[in-house]
């Protein structure tokens, strides 16, 4: 493809884009009104459900195949990654050598490490009730993960992290969303419809449907995601090394 055909591809792209963009502005609700036509159906739909946390209810019942495209696009750039940052055969693994951690560094990272990761199970468990959810939780706890890294060395973080349990972990994560989608299905109602369990008792841990259940497997998910697609990285950075010695 030569030059001129992709600037021309990308200017007619653009172009739609920007139309489609000015079009959606043009059909937006006037500023100023202090109610919202859509935050009081968002807000009804989750009261009916027994979800206290609206913004849960929305990512995983009343659009929770948007949801899933987002899972599916985490997991494909994870993928992708994983295939992108493979040992390529100019390459060898070399051991790492531990790294001088200053004190105070050690010290702080190994008491938050397990702070941190209570904290990402806790944001994930409660995500129909309170703010947070699977994707921040998610995200919390692999952070919490890394804390060795840096209050340790990598070979501390290796221990706790086995790469082939992450990625299975992952995989059966993003599985356990689409059959409970499907399990909407096979019942006779619509993908992903939060028809299968009862609602139970408003604010507690059990409430909210399906939601609770979505939101652990996005939680696993994203945690997952993050501790694979990191460990390539840090593969690179600090194993992987050319023939050459670089």
């Amino acid at each position: 493809m030569s030059r001129r055909l992709r600037l021309w591809l990308l200017a007619v792209g653009g172009a739609g884009l920007g139309t489609l963009l000015v079009a959606a502005c043009l059909d937006l609700p006037a500023f100023g009104r202090r109610d919202h036509p859509y935050g009081e159906r968002a807000v009804r739909a989750s009261l009916i459900r027994h979800t206290a946390n609206v913004i849960s209810s929305v990512n995983f019942d009343q659009r929770a195949y948007d949801t899933l495209g987002e899972m599916s696009i985490l997991f494909a750039a994870v993928l992708g990654c994983v295939v992108l940052l493979r040992q390529a055969r100019d390459e060898h693994r070399a051991a790492p050598l531990p790294a001088e951690v200053a004190r105070p560094v050690r010290r702080y990272a190994l008491l938050v490490a397990p702070v941190a990761l209570v904290t990402g199970l806790y944001v994930i468990a409660h995500g129909q009730l309170s703010p947070g959810g699977g994707f921040q939780g998610g995200v919390v706890a692999a952070t919490a993960l890394h804390l060795l890294y840096l209050g340790a060395d990598y070979r501390a973080l290796e221990r706790v992290r086995p790469i082939g349990v992450f990625e299975v972990t992952d995989s059966l994560a993003a599985c356990s969303f689409v059959v409970l989608g499907l399990a909407g299905v096979l019942a006779g109602t619509a993908l992903l419809a939060n028809t299968l369990l009862p609602y139970g008792t408003f604010n507690t841990l059990s409430s909210g449907g399906l939601v609770p259940l979505l939101n652990a497997a996005i939680g696993m998910e994203v945690a997952s995601a993050v501790v694979v697609l990191l460990a390539r990285f840090l593969d690179q950075a600090v194993e992987i090394k050319e023939e050459n010695g670089s």
